[in-house]
């Protein structure tokens, strides 16, 4: 079972997540070299997993179409993709939220599948196997939940295979539960990951946890290892800046590192529903990853054969 992480690398300085300079376009050669060194650092840290920046694809930019850049950085992209391969570090995207497939606005709609396939491209150029995958949401319900749903089997439907084999649909937390997504899925086909806390959070059919997990896991094609999203809702209070109040907790939010005791409580629920890898989602990002690690270590050390 491969744990991961998100994004950002707060273990080590000098590690940006892609090509972020603001007074020249971004250039996808630049956020290769970061990742280079991102994955060196996984392996240092025999961290088997990681969700890279959507920043890092290439976008169209005036006359310059968002392939040409992929097309001019071939021999980086093969030497990244079979680092990644060497260091057994599966590799994932999780767009913007800005890519909604369901929109109502035909032009977000286009822009959204551009990005899609750039990304695609992307792992494809990388020579990556099925499991480095694109996860998605639903979109907006824009006051029909039903048109919404079928607005996204639609769209989905339409994507060219390069990308329909990469991409997977998550439950969220406010508009399309597991039981939305599961009916998505038996239309379409779309592959599910499962995120632990939004069905908490909205599960208003009271589908159980693990019937929930199982379901999803089993949408996955054979012989390519799911994947889930696992968080613990923020619980502190923090003082809001520049004012003497505070904000309470927000139960979708994630906490900073993983409750352990909750982590090996959702374990146990998920026994022998067959091997998956874990996206941790902490806004401690590698640093919870390591430290989930060690208080397994100390709490649960029965489970840390099976964590990698």
């Amino acid at each position: 079972m491969r744990l991961g992480f998100s994004v950002r690398v707060l273990g080590s300085p000098n590690l940006p997540a892609y090509d972020a300079h603001r007074w020249r376009p971004p250039h996808l050669s630049t956020g290769l070299a970061y990742l280079r060194d991102i994955l060196l650092y996984l392996r240092e840290n025999r961290i088997r997993m990681y969700r890279m920046h959507s920043g890092l694809a290439p976008q169209s930019d005036g006359d310059r179409p968002w392939w040409s850049q992929i097309d001019e950085c071939a021999q980086e992209l093969s030497a990244v993709g079979a680092l990644a391969r060497e260091c057994d570090v599966r590799l994932s995207f999780h767009p913007y939220s800005s890519v909604v497939l369901n929109a109502l606005n035909e032009d977000q709609a286009a822009q959204s599948v551009a990005r899609l396939e750039a990304q695609a491209a992307m792992l494809d150029a990388m020579n990556l196997g099925p499991e480095a995958v694109i996860v998605v949401h639903v979109g907006g319900v824009y006051d029909n939940l039903a048109a919404s749903m079928e607005r996204f089997i639609r769209r989905y439907e339409a994507l060219p295979e390069a990308v329909t084999r990469r991409l997977a649909l998550e439950n969220d937390d406010h508009r399309f539960s597991y039981a939305e997504v599961k009916a998505i899925h038996q239309a379409c086909g779309v592959r599910l990951v499962f995120d632990n806390l939004h069905h908490l959070v909205l599960n208003p059919q009271g589908i159980p946890l693990r019937e929930a997990l199982r379901a999803s896991l089993q949408t996955w094609p054979d012989g390519v290892r799911p994947k889930i999203h696992f968080s613990t809702p923020r619980t502190e209070m923090r003082p809001l800046e520049g004012s003497s109040r505070v904000k309470l907790p927000t139960w979708t939010e994630h906490s900073d590192f993983v409750n352990p005791f909750e982590f090996l409580a959702f374990l146990e629920i998920a026994k022998d529903l067959g091997p998956f890898d874990i996206m941790l989602e902490a806004k401690a990002r590698d640093l919870a990853l390591l430290a989930l690690r060690e208080d397994m270590r100390r709490f649960a050390p029965g489970w840390t054969a099976n964590l990698m």
